[in-house]
């Protein structure tokens, strides 16, 4: 996820404390904002489950057990607090969040994220199971996930992404780390990012990347959107250091944009999925044999709208086939054709993805911007239409909001009425 690293950087400039942390603090109570979701087995037959959700614990203060002291000040750890790895997790607490003043607000079945784009801070959270103790595994293989979106407000060089990470569902809970999932631990990504400052109830000292698997089902603003694999070589979270950080992941990944495969009036402001208006999303994660068991063979995409079904249209590049899903044979023809990487094959094609829908996922949401230069790999000239640059034309705070989250077999989280 491009979020991962550019997101932490910005709020670094804005918070006090920004690390992960592993013991409970007293300060501020962590009270988790509920948010519904439905588990479905047939179209109109599906069953509410009570989530919740939860701020990434390097989003919260940190600070030393029964005191008020930073653990960690920019790039340099207190020593009297942190004098090695594992002291400094048995020493540092994490605080409770205050969700609404922080960008997040829940209401039934929605969850509304808000970027602060003078500050450049947008929050990252992720769905908690019903205990509150664990993150909310989803087995994905033979599986449909939809969603809706009002991402209207979400203009250039932003990104409101929705996204599946191979995290631990304690978040690392350790006996030195007791905040754990709850208090939103454990983060991990494709682009092995060594932002987070503790790891399996451990800190991060050596700045080491935290690799795992990831699904980015929707990075997307109104003018572009895209659905990217990116499969790891090893099952994850795990670290890597330095140099052993390059290629331990397909961190450009393997996705699929409209705009970018030649349909440049398919997706945006009053076109065919207009998107000034809220629309569902479906994702449908296909194997081989058609069951659950089999292995992850293709990623198919949908758009309902005012009751009708929008198909991805195929692709339209020249030397490309006509394909609308993300394959091993799109994935091989997208390099040979465009140019992309071909980490896509060498960390094993969709082979590492399966194996992790497998063991289930963790839900992230986030919203974030880059000011330096634009989101142009997700919106600028050739993926989608935007010049380049940050647009903030619609004031400070930009927000986007998801709702009717739903999960189940294949066909049964949407109808068509048209």
């Amino acid at each position: 996820m491009f979020s991962s690293l550019r997101a932490l950087v910005a709020l670094s400039s804005v918070l006090v404390a920004v690390v992960n942390a592993q013991q409970i603090g007293t300060n501020s109570a962590e009270v988790n904002p509920p948010l519904l979701w439905e588990e479905c087995t047939l179209p109109g037959l599906c069953h509410k489950v009570n989530g919740s959700i939860t701020f990434d614990a390097n989003w919260r203060w940190t600070h030393n057990v029964g005191g008020y002291t930073n653990c960690r000040n920019g790039n340099a750890w207190d020593p009297t607090i942190c004098p090695d790895p594992l002291t400094c997790a048995e020493n540092c607490a994490v605080e409770g969040v205050d969700y609404a003043s922080s960008g997040v607000v829940t209401s039934g079945n929605a969850v509304t994220l808000t970027l602060n784009t003078v500050t450049n801070s947008g929050p990252r959270i992720y769905l908690l199971a019903p205990n509150q103790e664990t993150y909310q595994m989803f087995k994905l293989n033979q599986q449909e996930f939809s969603f809706d979106v009002d991402l209207s407000q979400v203009a250039c060089g932003m990104n409101a992404a929705l996204y599946f990470s191979e995290m631990d569902a304690h978040g690392g809970n350790a006996p030195s780390n007791k905040a754990g999932a709850k208090f939103g631990t454990g983060y991990c990504d494709a682009q092995c990012p060594s932002g987070d400052n503790f790891f399996n109830g451990t800190a991060n000292m050596a700045n080491n990347g935290i690799c795992c698997n990831e699904m980015d089902i929707w990075e997307a603003n109104r003018v572009s959107n895209a659905f990217t694999t990116h499969g790891c070589q090893s099952n994850g979270p795990y670290t890597c250091s330095g140099a052993g950080c390059q290629g331990q992941c397909d961190g450009n990944g393997c996705g699929f944009n409209a705009f970018h495969q030649g349909h440049t009036q398919f997706y945006g402001p009053g076109l065919t999925v207009d998107t000034k208006k809220k629309f569902t999303v479906v994702t449908q994660f296909l194997t081989d044999n058609s069951r659950a068991s089999g292995h992850l063979s293709e990623i198919r995409r949908l758009y309902v709208q005012n009751g009708r079904v929008h198909q991805t249209p195929a692709t339209n590049v020249t030397g490309m086939p006509p394909l609308n899903s993300v394959s091993t044979q799109f994935c091989d023809a997208q390099r040979k054709v465009m140019g992309a990487s071909n980490l896509f094959d060498e960390t094993g094609g969709l082979k590492p993805l399966s194996t992790a829908f497998d063991s289930g996922m963790v839900l992230v949401f986030s919203l974030w911007d880059d000011p330096s230069g634009g989101m142009t790999w997700l919106d600028g000239p050739g993926a989608g239409s935007c010049p380049g640059g940050l647009d903030t034309s619609g004031g400070p705070a930009v927000n986007v909001t998801f709702s009717n989250i739903k999960f189940g077999n294949i066909g049964s989280t949407f109808q068509s009425f048209l």
